[in-house]
């Protein structure tokens, strides 16, 4: 799904998200967490939001989701956004297991 996902693992990256870019490029995404809703106000492209629990299995799945927008899933620890179109490309679906590694610094 990416090779270059960023973390929002705190309130003031979880806060801008993705604010401010005009686009994501093939493999980058921004995984947030906690999270279990997002918003798209004031974004200036559309994402593929992958909701997923604790087990970073996916619970649901927002392909497309285009700006000034809402979406979220009660069942989420985090979410998962991606380039627009990368969950059709990849056959992501809901039940699949996520497997996010971060490189040590």
């Amino acid at each position: 799904m990416g090779d270059s996902i960023e973390l929002a693992d705190s309130a003031a990256n979880r806060n801008r998200g993705l604010l401010g870019r005009d686009s994501l490029a093939p493999g980058e995404g921004l995984w947030i967490t906690p999270c279990e809703a997002i918003h798209m106000f004031f974004m200036r492209f559309a994402i593929d939001a992958v909701f997923l629990d604790r087990q970073k299995r996916v619970v649901k799945i927002c392909a497309r989701l285009k700006p000034w927008r809402l979406a979220g899933s009660l069942r989420a620890k985090s979410v998962l956004e991606l380039p627009a179109g990368t969950t059709e490309t990849t056959g992501t679906q809901v039940g699949d297991q996520i497997e996010i590694i971060r490189e040590r610094e």
